[in-house]
């Protein structure tokens, strides 16, 4: 009969999980993370893992998660500061500097060697639409209440700036010395149109 957990508990031990997954992830990839090793470091046993989470693929993206969750909200503490000096230049240069910290993340290792596309093909669909609903979300957030406008182009513009996004594990074919140059103007040209009342040019 499985063990019953008290809220406390069950908070306590899947935050270890997600923490002890990190750790596996950075030192080791996803590929070589198993199961064992996160359960031999967490200290629990292996039906206990799976009370948590199906499968090691759903505290990956757990791992994701958190960690998107993290730079969601240090945009928003820095958007917060610039105050009423809210501008396209502004903006830009807040969204080139955090794919600047995710480009030197363990996260962007996984993406860049192929791990988190594999992840990704392994989860149910559901979670990866609730993942693209979190990001249209912040936009949501960053066009109407910062910029004041209309939040129906707000899957355009998530979509557009995943897209900005994934175009940096081709750093090398778009041309090392003129990379981030070219990555500021991809993101500019989208923020601009964020600016924008009318339509999506």
């Amino acid at each position: 009969m499985p063990k019953k957990f008290s809220d406390s508990e069950r908070e306590y031990l899947k935050k270890r999980l997600i923490e002890v997954a990190e750790e596996c992830l950075r030192q080791y990839g996803l590929k070589k993370t198993t199961v064992d090793e996160i359960v031999n470091r967490t200290k629990i046993p292996k039906g206990t893992f799976y009370l948590f989470y199906a499968s090691k693929e759903l505290l990956f993206f757990d791992v994701f998660l958190a960690f998107h969750d993290r730079i969601h909200k240090d945009f928003f503490v820095r958007l917060e500061e610039l105050e009423n000096e809210v501008t396209p230049e502004k903006v830009t240069d807040l969204i080139l500097s955090l794919y600047k910290k995710v480009e030197s993340s363990f996260i962007f290792s996984l993406f860049v060697n192929g791990e988190l596309e594999v992840l990704f093909r392994k989860l149910p669909k559901e979670a990866i639409e609730t993942h693209i609903k979190v990001d249209d979300l912040m936009i949501k957030q960053l066009l109407s209440p910062v910029l004041g406008l209309k939040e129906d182009k707000a899957e355009v513009f998530s979509a557009a700036l995943r897209a900005v996004f994934t175009s940096m594990v081709h750093r090398r074919e778009v041309g090392e010395d003129v990379f981030d140059e070219a990555l500021k103007i991809m993101i500019h040209g989208v923020v601009l149109q964020m600016f924008q009342k009318g339509d999506v040019v």
